[in-house]
């Protein structure tokens, strides 16, 4: 294998940067869904484009970093960085592929709240990771991983109060099982989300 032996390190930044831009299209996009309270084939069918692209940006980010042989930092960290942050682009398709399945018509308000903290978190999530471009900006970078860690605690609450209003409003148990396998998949989305910043924490301890 033949390795470049002159630094990438703003592909690899620039990579980054387009990810945490597909991650929030795909964030903004499922928010749009959850507010008209139309999950329609269209829409999915966006939302898969996003994945798709979210793929593609993985598969370069990877080969990049197999043709590479100086990077910015560890390349076990680049590796697992690329690959979380391809899985909330497709957390984010598999709720949405699911929520049209189960054929959920209509507004919703607890997933429309959902979304809500969920483009919250991938906004700041994409910062975290942008400011990795700059380490010694340390106390920035931590402010966002901070924020995201507070938005998935924002996201246990509300699937709590999600799932017990349910039980206390729904009374045909298929709804039930499917709402609440919703809402958990939301709140495991910003688990997913904290699962990025504490990477990016990592890298930081490592360059500090």
């Amino acid at each position: 294998m033949l390795f470049k032996f002159i630094p990438s390190e703003m592909k690899f930044f620039d990579l980054f940067d387009e990810q945490g831009k597909n991650i929030l299209a795909a964030a903004s996009h499922f928010k749009a869904m959850a507010e008209a309270g139309r999950f329609d084939d269209a829409g999915v069918q966006r939302m898969r484009d996003i994945e798709h692209e979210g793929d593609s940006l993985t598969h370069e980010t990877i080969d990049t970093l197999n043709r590479t042989f100086i990077t910015p930092f560890d390349r076990e960290d680049i590796h697992a960085l690329t690959c979380e942050l391809d899985d909330v682009t497709d957390f984010i398709h598999a709720v949405t592929t699911r929520i049209r399945l189960y054929k959920l018509d209509g507004r919703d308000e607890h997933i429309v709240q959902f979304a809500d903290v969920v483009t919250q978190s991938t906004a700041a999530l994409a910062k975290a990771v942008g400011g990795l471009r700059d380490a010694k900006r340390t106390r920035r970078i931590l402010d966002f991983c901070i924020e995201v860690n507070r938005l998935e605690n924002v996201g246990d609450q509300l699937r709590e109060a999600s799932i017990s209003n349910l039980f206390e409003t729904e009374k045909d148990p298929i709804a039930v099982i499917k709402r609440k396998e919703i809402y958990e998949s939301l709140e495991a989305l910003l688990d997913k989300c904290e699962d990025v910043v504490n990477i990016v924490e990592g890298i930081l301890v490592k360059q500090g």
